[in-house]
């Protein structure tokens, strides 16, 4: 049997981006403000409740990503793009349309990773994944940036005009994200990117574009329940991991 983790590591679906992704956040203690920007006029620890604030109030999200993984030791840069959605309570959905057609679903109770090109599917139970993914509990506001990171100064001056800067630490031993700088917008405290660093120094960078709070559509299609399930052709090898 393939194990996620190893077989996520050939596509854009890894615990570091989307396993990824998500419970997001920090504690308080001894803040650092982040460097010396116009737009970083609030202290680190506001901008964090305010992001969580932002995310906790809302019922879904709808954006357009685009996704760069580059891997220290091979050298290897991969790109990637597409459209997400989180939807209260538990559900999400990513659709890659750029290297390859992928989909990633989840109910909430089980998630299916669809891939085109290997003409696979898996799926398991949704519970580990979703504690995990950073990007999961960071959209949905399920986390509590309060308690569960450690704010510090970013590595790097922020380039990024209109947005603030921070960079979280796991306060517990997160097993696939060692650190996350986040560019916050400054009017909207929505994400605009996140850069997400693993164990290994592998770096994922995701940006967000027209990111929408409280959406009525995706993709052109009625936010629904029948959004969050995913039939794939007939022919498809499925992996079931439960």
């Amino acid at each position: 049997m393939i194990s996620t983790r190893n077989f996520c590591l050939l596509s854009f679906f890894t615990p570091r981006h989307l396993f990824l992704i998500f419970t997001l956040l920090l504690l308080s203690g001894l803040f650092l403000l982040p460097p010396q920007t116009a737009a970083q006029s609030i202290n680190s620890v506001e901008i964090a409740q305010k992001l969580q604030s932002t995310y906790e109030n809302a019922t879904n999200l709808v954006a357009d990503f685009n996704q760069t993984t580059s891997m220290k030791f091979s050298g290897r840069v991969r790109q990637g793009s597409g459209s997400l959605i989180f939807l209260k309570p538990g559900r999400m959905r990513w659709d890659y349309i750029t290297p390859d057609h992928q989909i990633l679903v989840s109910d909430g109770e089980s998630i299916s990773m669809y891939f085109e090109k290997s003409n696979q599917m898996i799926m398991s139970n949704a519970k580990d994944y979703l504690q995990s993914d950073v990007t999961y509990s960071l959209f949905t506001g399920t986390g509590d940036i309060l308690k569960d990171f450690d704010i510090v100064e970013p590595d790097f001056e922020n380039d990024l005009e209109g947005s603030h800067l921070i960079k979280l630490i796991p306060k517990s031993t997160h097993p696939h994200v060692s650190f996350i700088h986040a560019w916050i917008s400054t009017g909207t405290f929505l994400l605009e990117h996140l850069q997400i660093v693993d164990h290994f120094d592998t770096v994922t960078d995701l940006y967000f574009e027209s990111v929408q709070i409280d959406s009525d559509s995706y993709d052109g299609r009625e936010i629904t329940k029948n959004l969050f399930f995913y039939t794939p052709p007939a022919d498809t090898e499925i992996i079931k991991q439960y």
